[in-house]
């Protein structure tokens, strides 16, 4: 078995995805049961819906998926907090928490993306709020502002501080979020998950060093995204 292979078959699942993998496997197991029992004459049909059954179910499969990503980073250099590619690199007013300008890079996460968020520095978590909102497609700009999304600061040790947002989108109807205030976290520890597509904003100081162009594909965990 070559190493692809064995990757694929070692594939891990996000906790996030047990009930949903479970649930859909057992409904269309169920749907094509009863084409069996009550259509058995519809061979070709029962075949089809079988076939795309089980590439419906491998999809949802690997939708929960949990790579496996060593970290290699530095003090005061800061990873991407989802998979996927940049939308946005601008300076921008956050009303929400700092009330001055920051700069805000944009991760549109597409359906075949890994789909958890990871803290992309060491420090604490300083501010963490939902807000209920729209469901807009995640690209455009006032998603931000008006759709379901979670804000999550984290305090560094050198007194910086690092916005976080999780944005819902089209598809996407939950957010999970597993920081809480005054918890004490690690680049690379999980923060939450985003189920079925949307969108990561993170804010940084005026002063940071932006790593990244638009529209580059990046990957959670892994890419620098800037330096402070």
């Amino acid at each position: 078995m070559d190493e692809n292979a064995k990757k694929i078959f070692w594939l891990k699942i996000h906790r996030e995805g047990l009930k949903i993998i479970g649930f859909s496997g057992l409904f269309l197991l169920l749907v094509n049961f009863l084409l069996r029992y009550f259509a058995p004459q519809w061979f070709w049909i029962n075949l089809v819906i079988g076939i795309a059954s089980l590439i419906l179910w491998a999809i949802i499969i690997y939708f929960f998926r949990v790579p496996n990503r060593a970290i290699f980073c530095e003090h005061g250099q800061i990873l991407a907090p989802a998979d996927g590619k940049v939308v946005v690199i601008e300076k921008t007013f956050e009303k929400e928490y700092f009330n001055d300008e920051r700069i805000q890079i944009s991760i549109f996460m597409s359906p075949l993306n890994v789909h958890i968020n990871w803290i992309p520095v060491n420090g604490t978590v300083s501010y963490s709020q939902y807000h209920p909102g729209t469901y807009l497609v995640a690209w455009k700009p006032k998603a931000s502002e008006e759709n379901e999304r979670f804000t999550t600061v984290v305090k560094t040790f050198n007194d910086e501080e690092i916005l976080i947002r999780q944005i819902a989108g089209k598809l996407a109807r939950r957010i999970v979020t597993y920081a809480l205030p005054e918890m004490e976290c690690v680049q690379g520890q999980q923060l939450g998950f985003i189920k079925f597509g949307s969108r990561v904003d993170i804010f940084l100081p005026l002063t940071a060093t932006i790593k990244v162009t638009l529209n580059q594909k990046v990957k959670g965990n892994k890419t620098l995204i800037a330096e402070i």
